[in-house]
């Protein structure tokens, strides 16, 4: 199955709970942290809720 490497590149504070509920099940928590997961449509579902907020690689 394909990944995606999705990477945190801006602050989660200033952001709605909604936001950042949605970043720390991406399991993103501090700038620069990188997580590798699986794509599922769930996951391409959260990233577009945050895209203004993180870098995704696609592998």
């Amino acid at each position: 199955m394909a990944t995606i490497t999705v990477t945190l590149a801006k602050s989660r504070f200033g952001n709605t709970p909604k936001q950042r509920a949605t970043l720390a099940a991406l399991g993103l928590k501090k700038i620069r942290q990188a997580r590798t997961l699986e794509k599922t449509d769930s996951v391409v579902g959260m990233i577009a809720k945050v895209k203004h907020l993180v870098e995704v690689t696609e592998s």
